[in-house]
């Protein structure tokens, strides 16, 4: 019998697990709180077994053909000369720039794409209610409409309301001492092909990334301890990190004024998402909304198509939506608390509060750089990584 599915959330998650189950023959519908689909949003890399997935989903060279340009990363001085380099055609596999840079919206517009006509999208709606039923999940939509599903896949992302619904005081976060705004500002003619990380003194970092749509993506970090930021408004938010970064120097006023215009700014606390289990009878959470490891990670979009595919394997291949769940996170566990394993002194080392911290991190960036250590120094930061075996789904 045909599985009839909801999945709620069109980002890059959503969108991963709903194309696969619409090719598998299941009836799939995606619901979004949104008004139409969201393009936008910063830089994304995807490493190791997520470009397996890609490469599965025929996906992998359109995600290389619009990635971003991004050639490496550079940290700089005040006058915008280089501490330390990182090129990415100089390393061997993939360094703080990863081969595959892309934008969020345009990978997660080539997952929409994939699911061709077999899904269906519901838009500018969202979840309010889910009666978990014996033999079904009866859904209950903010529109007043109702449908019955044999499963329902959360992948809203860290701040999930559907998953506070339905997983109650469940998620314990783990705060990661970090603010981070994104947003897109004009480019100049001094822009170039590299990421360039600049670091004021009071734990602050500013840096600007190229993509391909003739514009920068800009980026302010603050290592501190978090004081409910993320619930403030956007003016707010912004009024905030003007006074916090008005003396940081470099390019800040650039970035600093054209904030104010940006339309896709987006502000956040770090936090992970941490979670006793995935799944609550015909209920299973996916990426973000299960176990956000943040963007200190470095994992989160590989893990986000990666579960996505396990999760759309394990309900294919299962007798009853019980066992696909208990198989998936026996799968995914792993690779997961691999990601999540982020020390919370991370962000402190990579925003020093004194110049003198900051010379220090630019000396021992500048020596990891060198030629003769730089792919043991990457290897050595990255580390190897626990991945899933695919194998099992071929």
């Amino acid at each position: 019998m045909t599985r009839k599915i909801l999945v709620t959330g069109a980002s890059i998650a959503g969108n991963t697990v709903a194309a696969l189950l619409g090719r598998r023959g299941a009836d799939v519908t995606v619901v979004e709180r949104a008004p139409a689909f969201r393009d936008g949003g910063q830089n994304v890399d995807v490493r190791g077994v997520g470009r397996e997935v890609l490469r599965r989903l025929g996906l992998e060279q359109a995600a290389l053909g619009c990635g971003t340009g991004e050639q490496g990363t550079a940290w700089v001085h005040e006058d915008g000369s280089e501490a330390a380099r990182f090129d990415a055609d100089e390393i061997d596999g993939d360094g703080p720039t990863a081969e595959m840079e892309i934008l969020r919206g345009d990978l997660a517009r080539l997952l929409h794409d994939a699911t061709g006509n077999e899904v269906a999208f519901r838009y500018d709606d969202h979840i309010v209610a889910i009666d978990e039923q014996e033999q079904m999940a009866v859904v209950t939509f903010a529109s007043g409409t109702i449908e019955r599903y044999d499963a329902v896949v959360i992948a809203e992302g860290v701040g999930s309301t559907t998953r506070d619904i339905i997983f109650a005081d469940e998620n314990v976060p783990r705060w990661m001492n970090m603010i981070i705004a994104y947003f897109t500002i004009p480019r100049t003619p001094d822009d170039n092909r590299m990421w360039r990380w600049f670091n004021a003194p009071g734990k602050r970092s500013v840096s600007l990334r190229p993509d391909h749509q003739g514009t920068t993506r800009a980026m302010l970090c603050l290592s501190k301890e978090p004081g409910g930021e993320q619930e403030w408004d956007s003016e707010r938010q912004r009024a905030f990190l003007r006074d916090r970064f008005s003396d940081a120097g470099w390019e800040t006023p650039r970035v600093l004024a054209a904030m104010h215009d940006a339309d896709d700014f987006y502000f956040d606390v770090l936090r992970q998402v941490r979670m006793p289990r995935w799944s609550k009878g015909r209920v299973v959470l996916t990426g973000d909304a299960a176990w956000c490891a943040t963007p200190l990670a470095g994992v989160g979009t590989t893990l986000a198509v990666t579960g996505s595919y396990v999760l759309a394997e394990e309900l294919t291949r299962r007798d009853t939506v019980a066992q696909a769940f208990s198989a998936y996170e026996k799968q995914m566990r792993p690779i997961v608390e691999d990601g999540q394993r982020i020390p919370k002194i991370a962000p402190r080392l990579m925003h020093p509060k004194t110049r003198l911290g900051i010379r220090l991190l630019h000396g021992t960036l500048g020596l990891a750089s060198l030629p003769p250590i730089r792919n043991a120094a990457v290897k050595l930061l990255g580390g190897e990584g626990v991945e899933v075996d695919l194998s099992r789904y071929s």
